[in-house]
């Protein structure tokens, strides 16, 4: 992951933890997630600061659960150090007030509200598999990522 100001490949979407988390756990397979995993070989993604927090908490409760080992997961961590994955550095400022404001308004937690502001913000995509997520999404105006 990279913590780059711009995204530099040609198609960039915002990228739910619920897309990243479904890639490592065989119960939660899709192919709509997989179909992301696999346009980052062309496209890059774009996050909120709380992303590696939430995937981590994810992995970690997979984990504790037995789902999964502490090996399999420092793997996965690697993986997604290696994809083309840029860390939003104005998530934290925004979210008393533009975060605070989408969850009110479209029912969300704020930290799914995080994800709507972010590609309102940036004029992107969402990928998501969380349905209040994607809901919001739609009635705010965001496009959901269909990868090509």
């Amino acid at each position: 992951m990279s913590k780059k100001d711009d995204v530099s490949k040609s198609e960039a979407f915002v990228l739910d933890g619920s897309v990243a988390v479904a890639w490592f756990f065989e119960d939660e397979a899709d192919a709509y997630a997989e179909a992301i995993e696999n346009s980052l070989l062309a496209a890059s993604a774009v996050v909120p600061s709380l992303w590696r927090l939430e995937v981590a908490n994810a992995l970690l409760v997979g984990e504790r659960r037995k789902r999964t080992t502490e090996a399999k997961v420092t793997a996965m961590l690697a993986l997604l150090e290696s994809l083309p994955i840029t860390i939003d550095d104005e998530t934290g400022a925004r979210a008393w007030r533009e975060s605070l404001h989408l969850a009110r308004v479209h029912d969300l937690s704020v930290y799914d509200a995080a994800y709507l502001e972010l590609a309102l913000r940036r004029s992107l995509p969402i990928a998501t598999m969380d349905a209040m997520l994607k809901s919001g999404a739609v009635a705010a105006g965001v496009p959901l990522y269909a990868p090509g």
